[in-house]
């Protein structure tokens, strides 16, 4: 379980694949603080620590986490938002995210607003895609709040600290993103669905 709040930057240092699977090696300011087995948020998709050193750890991610999210996007010094998982009993300083990718979207502008920048994005639709202005959601692991939606766009605002902190200055218009829906809201998506064939079906 994760806030969303990003820790640190990491950097790929090397991509090594193993028949469909892929290890990632990280350097970051955090790696020396892993343990292995430790479960760690990489672009907001949650991964096990497999192996590490000094200043890095490697991770692996299998065929279905890289046919669900864009990791396999990244190449030797790509940058990747870290988090680990929250302490029970923290502050729940952004929203809930579980490290589960829901999809991916693209980045369709940039607005530079004088001191800060409205991104904006699009993806395709699913059954429990519910997003709401002002609502909670989770982009390469960033939690943010929801300025604008659509069925199948939105906005988000972007503050000079996350825009300094997180790999949002490296995206560009064009790029993928992973992202994560909110659970309260997938849960109400799901209900009403499940509602609505009830009374169909009556």
């Amino acid at each position: 379980m994760f806030t969303g709040i990003i820790e640190a930057l990491g950097q790929v240092e090397s991509i090594e694949k193993e028949r469909e699977n892929i290890h990632f090696t990280i350097s970051s300011d955090i790696s020396n603080q892993l343990k292995i087995d430790q479960s760690v948020s990489h672009n907001g998709v949650c991964l096990t620590v497999v192996d590490k050193g000094d200043n890095w750890h490697k991770v692996t991610a299998i065929k279905e986490t890289l046919l669900k999210t864009g990791l396999n996007q990244l190449e030797p010094g790509s940058y990747v938002n870290l988090e680990r998982a929250m302490l029970s009993g923290g502050r729940l300083d952004g929203h809930i995210v579980q490290g589960h990718v829901d999809t991916t979207g693209i980045c369709n502008a940039i607005n530079d607003e004088n001191g800060s920048w409205v991104f904006q994005f699009s993806f395709s639709p699913l059954p429990d895609s519910l997003i709401v202005n002002k609502g909670s959601i989770c982009i390469d692991g960033v939690s943010l709040t929801v300025v604008d939606s659509t069925l199948d766009t939105f906005s988000v605002a972007i503050i000079p600290y996350t825009y300094q902190h997180t790999c949002f200055k490296y995206i560009k218009v064009g790029g993928r993103v992973n992202l994560e829906f909110d659970i309260v809201g997938k849960y109400l998506a799901k209900y009403f669905a499940t509602i609505s064939t009830a009374l169909i079906n009556a």
